[in-house]
């Protein structure tokens, strides 16, 4: 019979907002309390809730990786006080990052302070088509290379050989977990963990084509300290601790809706924020677009998106979402860095105008973007939700304020995202 646990089992850390709810939902799907803290909690934040699972959610991804080591390792240190039994470090299932980093600096920092010699990376979701195959990303038929992902603005993906990638970022020796092994289930993974090892090999990329690969990898890693990945690694890790008696059965209820104004901001440049975007338009619904050049004209944009909210009378969506050839032609001028800290900036003060407003109910498509935003609205802790899409739950947070949030990866999500996230914030009503 499962029991509850005095203490969160799993300590996760992860490197944006979005990918923060994306693996807070993987874990409620799989029978964990979940609890998402927007930066590290502060203290007494998280006293009064249950808990199985605490995800905290730093804006790290395109920091320094001296920075996003610090900052993971103060997060580490607050959940290794809290004795959490295992730790996670999520990261995109497009595995974002550059020749700089942060993913391999930040594994590695964590692996040291945790003591321990071996993690694996996989960042596989086969239910939004990402799958890894003798250590190349797949994102459903391409390579990551050759998807769209080699424009991204700030990390720009131009090899989808993931051990290479890794190695680039990390002096410990990067190996591989070949599919032939995963296929044979959780014992040869362990049994090919252990020859890694004596290999040298201190990080492993992980092959996975499907969810049931997941669950395997998961199951073979369960005494592992320090895992890494995307959301989908967290498949199985629920069913570890329910094993062993610690994991209490929840109820799926849906929560309740928020009252109040509603409200979409766009800010990725993906591929499918690009393709919401357009399906928003082509209903004829009320939009308008953020130019940076503006912003850094000095025009009053915040202004004019306000007073277009309001003056439109029904829900708008305000976006930044731009084509890769728009995107690098404000980048030539602005440069890149300057360029994505106005966009997020702008949408933030949108997003806080709005509230003060009487906004409410928030659908945000971008990670950066959705951490400007829910910073702007000085949102700390959310509870998460049911699922609107793979990889997207419906959140609300905590306070004497609730507000509903869908905070959107830029690459996850159908073309009709937009509709469905923002009924389910208003309980189901269109």
């Amino acid at each position: 019979m499962s029991t509850s646990s005095p203490r969160p089992l799993l300590g996760c850390i992860a490197d944006d907002f979005t990918g923060a709810t994306d693996l807070a939902n993987m874990l409620v799907r799989g029978g964990m309390r979940t609890v998402q803290s927007i930066g590290i909690p502060a203290e007494g934040d998280l006293a009064s809730l249950d808990a199985d699972a605490i995800v905290i959610a730093l804006k790290s991804r395109t920091l320094p990786a001296v920075e996003a080591v610090e900052q993971s390792l103060e997060a580490l240190a607050w959940l290794q006080a809290r004795s959490c039994e295992q730790i996670f470090f999520k990261y995109c299932s497009t595995f974002d990052s550059t020749e700089r980093g942060n993913i391999g600096q930040v594994s590695e920092a964590l692996l040291q302070a945790l003591g321990s010699d071996f993690t694996l990376a996989c960042p596989a979701f086969p239910e939004n088509g990402r799958t890894i195959f003798r250590g190349h990303l797949f994102v459903q038929d391409q390579l990551l290379n050759e998807c769209g992902m080699q424009n991204h603005p700030l990390t720009p993906m131009a090899d989808a050989n993931l051990v290479r990638v890794l190695q680039a970022q990390t002096p410990l020796k990067v190996g591989l977990l070949r599919y032939d092994a995963v296929a044979q289930g959780a014992a040869a993974v362990r049994a090919r963990i252990e020859q890694l090892r004596a290999e040298g090999v201190s990080m492993a990329i992980a092959d996975a084509v499907s969810d049931a690969d997941l669950y395997t990898l998961g199951e073979a890693c369960a005494g592992l300290p320090l895992l890494t990945g995307g959301s989908g690694l967290a498949l199985g890790l629920p069913g570890n601790f329910r094993a062993a008696g610690k994991l209490r059965d929840i109820d799926a209820a849906e929560q309740a809706a928020v009252a109040g104004g509603e409200v979409v901001l766009a800010g990725s440049a993906s591929i499918a924020t690009n393709g919401q975007v357009a399906a928003w338009l082509e209903a004829g619904r009320p939009a308008l677009r953020i130019d940076p050049l503006a912003l850094a004209d000095g025009q009053p944009v915040v202004e004019q998106a306000l007073a277009f909210a309001q003056a439109a009378g029904q829900t708008v969506l305000i976006y930044a979402t731009s084509s890769p050839d728009e995107v690098k032609a404000v980048q030539a001028k602005l440069g890149v860095e300057r360029a994505g800290a106005m966009v997020e900036e702008a949408l933030g003060q949108i997003a806080k105008g709005l509230y003060n407003a009487g906004t409410r109910r928030f659908v945000v498509a971008g990670g950066e973007t959705s951490g400007a935003v829910v910073q702007a609205l000085g949102v700390s802790l959310l509870k998460i939700g049911a699922q609107i899409d793979p990889g997207v739950p419906a959140t609300v947070s905590s306070g004497a304020t609730p507000i509903a949030l869908a905070l959107k990866s830029g690459n996850f999500g159908g073309r009709d995202f937009f509709s469905k996230a923002l009924s389910q914030l208003a309980g189901g009503r269109q």
